[in-house]
């Protein structure tokens, strides 16, 4: 090869090379850094703990790769047989009946003009703001032995499945008000034109129309409240007593036997149902289709006295329900010692004098609270927008939207025991985020991160996207796109995001009961140890204080929504 030629040829290699920097603008290489760095993050702290998790079903407590051995020994075992059917039992039995009860308020709310909507909006809701653990400590304040109404349950114990069931039909119920309202609030009223047209009756107006049109809702819901109910630590964990169910027999394997492997084996079967209802839950949403188009007239309900009455006291009767439970943990709280010393007191807010962390978990709490909202926030946001507005990349886009939606299917427990096997290794370099509240923060946003994530996606699939032609069009910079645009666009979204992550960081305790350090307990964990303690009162005063902070957190998320609407969303309004 001629000199000549050798020189003709690495001008044509570096001409190549600046056609191809000029193609890959700014905008893409920030995406490419972006996802890049996103991608790192799940694979870390997602899919590792779970693939460490399943490698510890398979070793011994040598670590020895034993195969199966584990799992014949787990289903040799009568005691796993009896936990499966009890969690089982439970899940079918709560979530019917969270399904009657919830379809029937959202109907109340969405479908008649009965009088104080907005208040039995916010009673319906106001469970959701509390941790699992206070239902189960009132109800031990109700019916438990020495409990106010103990003579209700006649002979029956509320320690067992009723205690459980009564408990997560409390805690369950605001999450499936939310989905059967959204699902009922959008209605086409031309086919309820059509139905009176044709003097349908009302009742048969109901099975005909009504019902077909909220059925994906209504199946998604009995789906979301199953695996709720299945993956639910804290209320069998205080009131279950002797009746086991698969989420207490991993902390038992764990905590109280060291057992690691069978911890392991037992969350790879709770692992099972979750995925299982997952996967339902998936196909349901692609089976929906939108029934409420341009042409759609919203359905507005008339006065009607009767059906009016019935949703007025049907919707009472569960609010008074929901205010008699609230009502007695904070009672309880104030109680000097129930029940045989009923004077009123704050003693049991003294954490100082009661627990040897005195106020530090609440404090933890918040702390762990903030760091979820503010990373969490940021990061689920980032990636959306990465995922759904990136240009390029489109194959890792796709990847990464898989992977977005795996935590979704992994119950709070099995992450936690997955990060134990992961990161409590002296070879993993991250072992040293292992029991700092950072490390609390981390499990936190990956335990909620899917929710997040398709609250993002549905704010930005809101945008047009002729705003996005029209900037590449004007060579605009997508990164200020972003802060021009879609951030303040999508503020109530972001909002909606940093809430929904503070109070589930306050009242969760199945994801990181296995994490925490002297130094990082939060306040739900300390509420299992002040009531393993006996510490009745002082328990439900910590749970008093969860609810407190949870409902003062949104009151500022209302305060601030109002004040986001004025000013970023009044192009909304015509």
């Amino acid at each position: 090869m001629t000199v000549t030629t050798m020189m003709t040829n690495s001008l044509s290699i570096q001409g190549r090379a600046k056609s191809l920097l000029g193609r890959i603008s700014r905008d893409n290489l920030v995406i490419a850094v972006l996802l890049t760095s996103l991608s790192t993050l799940m694979v870390l702290f997602i899919l590792m703990p779970l693939w460490a998790m399943l490698t510890k079903s398979v070793q011994n407590s040598s670590g020895e790769f034993v195969g199966f051995a584990n799992f014949a020994n787990y289903f040799a075992s009568n005691s796993l047989w009896v936990s499966v059917g009890n969690t089982f039992t439970v899940g079918v039995l709560v979530t019917a009946v969270v399904g009657l009860l919830a379809f029937g308020y959202a109907y109340a709310l969405t479908r008649s003009c009965m009088p104080a909507k907005g208040l039995f909006q916010i009673l319906g809701t106001a469970p959701i703001l509390a941790p699992s653990l206070l239902p189960a400590i009132s109800l031990i304040f109700l019916f438990g032995n020495q409990g106010i109404a103990k003579q209700a349950l006649g002979e029956h114990s509320v320690y067992g499945v009723i205690g459980i069931a009564l408990g997560l039909i409390f805690w369950t119920f605001p999450h499936a008000l939310m989905i059967l309202t959204t699902s009922l609030r959008t209605s086409d009223a031309r086919l309820y034109e059509a139905a009176r047209a044709l003097k349908t009756s009302p009742i048969k107006t109901f099975f005909i129309v009504t019902l077909p049109a909220a059925k994906y809702g209504l199946i998604s819901t009995l789906i979301v409240v199953f695996t709720l109910v299945i993956t639910d630590f804290g209320v069998p964990k205080v009131i279950g007593g002797s009746y086991n169910v698969l989420a207490t027999d991993i902390f038992k394997q764990v905590v109280g036997q060291q057992n690691f492997a069978m911890g392991a084996v037992t969350s790879i079967l709770l692992l099972f149902p979750a995925i299982m209802a997952f996967a339902a839950d998936r196909w349901v949403q692609k089976k929906q289709k939108s029934m409420f188009d341009t042409r759609s007239v919203a359905y507005v309900p008339e006065p009607n006295k009767l059906r009016d009455s019935v949703c007025l006291i049907y919707c009472s009767l569960i609010s008074v329900a929901v205010i008699i439970v609230l009502g007695l943990a904070v009672y309880g709280s104030l109680v000097t010692f129930w029940p045989w010393n009923k004077a009123l007191t704050f003693n049991n807010y003294n954490f100082a004098e009661i627990s040897t962390y005195g106020w530090s978990p609440f404090f933890n709490s918040l702390t762990l609270a903030g760091g979820t909202a503010l990373i969490g926030t940021t990061v689920i946001f980032v990636g959306a927008y990465c995922i759904e507005k990136g240009r390029v990349f489109t194959p890792i886009r796709q990847v990464m939207q898989m992977v977005s939606v795996v935590p979704m299917a992994v119950p709070g427990m099995v992450l936690g025991l997955g990060y134990i096997f992961y990161f409590n290794d002296a070879n993993n370099p991250l072992n040293v985020l292992y029991g700092t509240m950072a490390f609390l923060v981390i499990n936190t946003v990956v335990h909620y991160y899917t929710v997040g994530h398709m609250t993002a996606l549905t704010a930005l699939k809101q945008l047009p996207t002729e705003i996005e032609a029209t900037a590449a069009s004007v060579k605009l910079p997508q990164y200020k796109l972003f802060f021009k645009v879609t951030l303040p666009v999508c503020m109530p979204a972001i909002l909606d995001i940093a809430t929904y992550l503070f109070v589930n960081a306050l009242t969760t305790t199945s994801a990181v009961v296995f994490l925490y350090s002297t130094d990082t307990i939060p306040a739900s964990v300390s509420i299992l140890n002040m009531d393993d303690a006996g510490q009745t009162g002082a328990a439900a005063a910590m749970a008093v204080m969860i609810m407190i902070a949870a409902a003062t957190a949104k009151l500022v998320q209302m305060t601030l929504g109002k004040l986001l609407e004025n000013r970023t969303q009044a192009w909304r309004k015509r």
